[in-house]
């Protein structure tokens, strides 16, 4: 594997198949119907913002597509390939799909190149030096090389949250998903994380972002998905969800959260 797959043509392009596809994925809690009847399609190159309440079911959506969430009923399909539900097929697909946490995730006990360099070293089967030198490159594209020979914790959070991100990257992935990655952050450390996303968004990552950040959802997504209840209430470009919600639900929603 070499560093120039970044320049590939982006994957589903060639069969004018979308990249990700759910369809009527239903998951369930016990009693709590925490997915129903979702259909969604994401685009390669395509940047889907997931906003809604608490409880509607955004992160529940983002985990099942790489099934850190198993599912009830319905498919997934990542780049036309249906996510076998469990074994080595599934990690193999699973590596095409980067995660970005709210609680970072990193090893502790790795330096910072160590933990970007892991994934591609053990799952990838990377010579370490190649290993080495495009997590360097990866570390200087989002700010924090200087800080390669540190662990984890002599870190600030955004710093940490940024190797995260090219932790992800590391591995070359198709789609990049981020579960609420700045709602563990300091104000002052979100932006600096939201300002990689948003670079990630302009040079064409295919990303899924659950966050309450709306500054981002406006400048970054090509379409924002509303969730409330377990169901896609409603979905629209961003200018267009903003100032012309369709639904009541949606128009609750933003009255209250637009007005702080």
């Amino acid at each position: 594997m070499t560093a120039t797959s970044e320049q590939t043509p982006s994957p589903g392009e060639a069969t004018g198949q979308p990249l990700v596809v759910l369809e009527r994925v239903n998951k369930h809690f016990g009693d709590l119907h925490v997915l129903q009847d979702i259909d969604l399609s994401i685009a390669s190159g395509e940047v889907v913002v997931i906003l809604g309440p608490s409880g509607s079911g955004k992160s529940t959506l983002c985990r099942t597509i790489n099934r850190l969430e198993g599912i009830d009923s319905g498919r997934i399909l990542l780049d036309g390939q249906a996510l076998p539900a469990e074994g080595r097929a599934l990690a193999r697909l699973r590596s095409d799909v980067g995660m970005v946490f709210q609680s970072f995730n990193l090893f502790a006990h790795k330096t910072v190149l160590e933990n970007v360099t892991l994934g591609p070293i053990k799952v990838r089967k990377q010579a370490a030096k190649v290993a080495q030198d495009s997590a360097m490159a990866l570390l200087e594209r989002v700010g924090v090389a200087n800080q390669a020979g540190k662990y984890p914790a002599q870190l600030s959070g955004g710093q940490q949250q940024r190797v995260a991100i090219a932790r992800a990257l590391a591995m070359q992935p198709k789609v990049m998903l981020f579960d609420e990655p700045t709602s563990a952050l300091d104000p002052e450390m979100i932006n600096e994380v939201l300002d990689v996303m948003s670079t990630l968004a302009k040079d064409g990552m295919t990303m899924v972002v659950v966050t309450h950040e709306m500054g981002f959802a406006r400048r970054a997504a090509d379409r924002v998905v509303f969730m409330d209840g377990g169901r896609i209430i409603e979905q629209a470009p961003p200018e267009k969800f903003f100032t012309d919600a369709q639904t009541d639900r949606a128009k609750d929603f933003l009255s209250k959260i637009l007005t702080h």
